[in-house]
């Protein structure tokens, strides 16, 4: 076995994982594995099968570690299928960091009309949320039980009520001041419907939708987003969609796909609208040109040291949100430029090319 692959799998999905290896010269078969990511067995392993000389692996420093350790001979190539992965990972967040520039410019509509609360002060209207909605019923169930004849006790019973929420619900002079009194500002208020909007594309990461906010001003914590995300991810898409509904604007993982796809996978109508978000953002549009050049160093295997020195500075100059892109390619740069100039390793990333234009 003289070309090595290494990647990890998922035993419990951020909590245990295990180990493949794939004699990538002899038909890519897998040929072991081992419970565990740790340089010092990754390293025991290769003491115990000499003769490796390429290992071809993602950027994960315990494989790196672990290649060094136990073939220090051998050349590390870094894989293209997980330098393309990473890319489009760091560009769906470069995405949702320009959210608001996916949607075409719309004439505001005629606002709502506001609320007077029963002090006579000026009340912008409920976002409809699950919160919201489940109050107006809890509200309503309250007032019907009581009508029909039950106590406060029986009404707490029946519905599975404290009975103080029972009473507050029917002392409430009327559902506006109900839902006055129950609302608390909050520093994640103004990004819940970004956060409806990405729940309801499929991102359920909190981590990553940390990331995402943060870049978009978010001050607060991981524990304010996790208690505002846990009941959401029990509501279906559709739903979560319906919240805070965002005509015309394409989702972010869509936009992503149209930015890192194949060439000529957009119809006519996608383009356009592809066309018209490059020319509202400058960060977009440089995300296009600057994902095509990555491509283009897959595809022809043009990824050498200038070459990539080169792109890598022109990226960190344009878009500082792939900063810690770049700065990942420079912490394992040999690798990475191995991966970008050896035909044999690493291939499948290579079919996956940008249109430049």
């Amino acid at each position: 076995m003289t070309v090595l692959g290494v990647d990890e799998f998922a035993l419990r999905r951020r909590h245990h994982y295990g180990t493949v290896l794939v004699d990538l010269a002899g038909g890519h078969r897998p040929v072991d594995v081992f419970i565990g990511r740790e340089a010092e067995d990754f390293a025991g392993l290769l003491r115990a099968h000499p003769g490796v000389e390429v290992i071809c692996r993602d950027r994960a420093g315990a494989y790196a570690d672990g290649a060094r350790g136990g073939a220090p001979g051998a050349i590390q190539v870094a894989d293209r299928w997980h330098l393309w992965d990473n890319l489009c990972q760091h560009v769906e967040r470069l995405v949702a960091a320009h959210h608001a520039c996916l949607s075409e410019p719309v004439v505001p509509a005629p606002e709502s009309p506001d609320r007077v609360d029963p002090v006579g002060q000026v009340v912008p209207p409920w976002p409809d949320t699950v919160r919201i909605e489940h109050t107006r019923q809890r509200y309503d169930q309250t007032h019907e039980l009581r009508e029909h004849g039950l106590s406060m006790r029986a009404i707490a019973r029946k519905l599975d009520l404290n009975f103080k929420t029972v009473r507050r619900y029917l002392h409430a002079d009327d559902i506006e001041t109900l839902l006055a009194s129950g609302v608390r500002s909050s520093l994640l208020d103004s990004f819940k419907p970004y956060l409806n909007e990405r729940m309801a594309e499929g991102q359920r990461n909190a981590t990553m939708l940390l990331g995402e906010i943060t870049e978009q001003g978010y001050t607060g914590g991981y524990k304010t987003l996790a208690r505002y995300l846990r009941p959401l991810r029990r509501v279906e898409a559709a739903s979560l969609a319906a919240l805070s509904p965002l005509p015309g604007r394409p989702a972010v993982r869509q936009v992503t796909g149209w930015i890192t796809g194949l060439p000529g996978h957009l119809d006519l109508a996608d383009g356009e609208r592809m066309r018209a978000i490059r020319a509202r953002c400058p960060e977009l549009d440089a995300a296009v040109r600057h994902v095509a050049g990555f491509a283009r160093m897959i595809k022809d295997l043009s990824g050498d040291r200038n070459t990539l020195a080169g792109w890598m500075s022109a990226v960190e100059a344009d878009l500082p949100q792939l900063r810690s892109f770049t700065a990942g390619l420079r912490r394992d740069l040999d690798a990475v430029v191995a991966g970008l100039t050896l035909a044999s390793i690493g291939g499948r990333a290579s079919l996956l090319i940008l249109d430049p234009g």
